[in-house]
């Protein structure tokens, strides 16, 4: 039975994780963060600087938030763990939550994507998974930065499957809203929808609210999206509504004059001027992308549908090249992605 007393496991605590993490450790609940060595010391010696974008800043001292690299410490005795690596680590976290998790304890997949549920569920096997959804960015502080800061830079509560219940009296929490949804796959769908972005701050470089507020780069999301819902509808799939908009409303609104666009699309503008897209974090720190979960998905879906999407697989293949170069966001020019898009086409 989850109650208020449950022990929580943060699985994969990069700077979604440590967020969570750190807005349910301050409520009082007790968490333990499962992370990579370099974050496991960085809590244990300096403790975690959590803000966001509504003003909170609030603060755990030094050792205030356990964190530990060892999975059998920070797994064996949760009663939910909450999943936020990428999407590219959910098998291997899969089988480590297997091999040292209680088989009553709950999995929630707080990642992008849209099969990472499943993904999860075809190695626990009896043990109950749900699907989850965060909707805002997160930026952390740079490495070396005493204490470690975690800082909500955009706005959104966070979704779950229905189920179980007292899961989300649990993680609800200041700074961390959370409510249930009676169809998470089509809210996932309608975030991959949003998280072909990702891939245009990482190209870009620039800011998120800088890259948004430019209509060059709109029209290559609205582009990516008209595409995307080709290939949704081909296949039966309705995504759910994004900003309170319709997604076959979206590429519209994407495409308004700039002006235009900042009165009518205030809510998707809410973005902190330091936030970026966790792709482009990837790039700049020599990481794997989730180009794979995202774009990778739609061009798997419209190659099933027989629809084209060209401009999809355009910006994909840009961001693997900046991903095989080590050298960080490219720095392109919307001309020069939609350039490469019409060579593809």
């Amino acid at each position: 039975m989850i109650s208020a007393r449950s022990t929580i496991a943060i699985a994969g605590a990069g700077s979604i994780g440590c967020y969570v993490g750190g807005c349910l450790g301050l409520a009082g609940r007790q968490v333990m963060l499962l992370a990579r060595p370099r974050i496991e010391t960085a809590l244990r010696t300096g403790g975690l600087h959590v803000t966001d974008l509504d003003g909170l800043d609030r603060s755990l001292g030094p050792g205030e938030l356990p964190a530990t690299d060892d999975p059998s410490v920070a797994l064996g005795g949760a009663d939910v763990i909450l999943v936020t690596v990428k999407s590219g680590a959910t098998g291997e976290m899969a089988g480590i939550i297997a091999a040292h998790a209680r088989p009553d304890a709950v999995v929630v997949s707080f990642q992008n994507g849209v099969d990472n549920a499943e993904t999860l569920r075809a190695v626990l096997g009896q043990r109950r998974v749900l699907a989850g959804m965060v909707p805002f960015n997160v930026v952390q502080s740079p490495d070396g930065d005493v204490p470690f800061r975690v800082h909500r830079a955009s706005d959104g509560k966070a979704l779950v499957e229905d189920g179980v219940p007292s899961l989300v009296a649990l993680l609800d929490v200041a700074g961390f809203s959370v409510e249930t949804h009676p169809d998470m796959k089509a809210v996932q769908w309608g975030k991959l929808l949003m998280n072909l972005n990702n891939a245009l701050v990482a190209l870009s470089g620039l800011p998120l609210a800088k890259e948004l507020a430019d209509r060059r780069w709109r029209l290559i999301l609205a582009g990516q999206i008209d595409e995307a819902l080709a290939a949704m509808k081909a296949c039966g799939i309705e995504p759910a509504a994004i900003a309170g908009l319709r997604p076959s409303l979206l590429p519209k609104v994407l495409s308004l004059p700039d002006w235009l666009f900042r009165l009518l699309a205030r809510r998707m503008l809410t973005i902190d001027p330091r936030a970026r897209s966790s792709m482009w974090d990837d790039l700049q720190r020599g990481r794997p992308t989730e180009i794979d979960e995202l774009q990778g998905t739609i061009l798997r879906l419209a190659r099933k549908a027989g629809t084209p999407a060209p401009l999809i697989a355009a910006v994909a293949a840009m961001v693997r090249q900046a991903e095989a170069r080590y050298d960080g966001p490219p720095r392109l020019a919307p001309e020069q992605v939609s350039a490469a898009a019409r060579r593809s086409a």
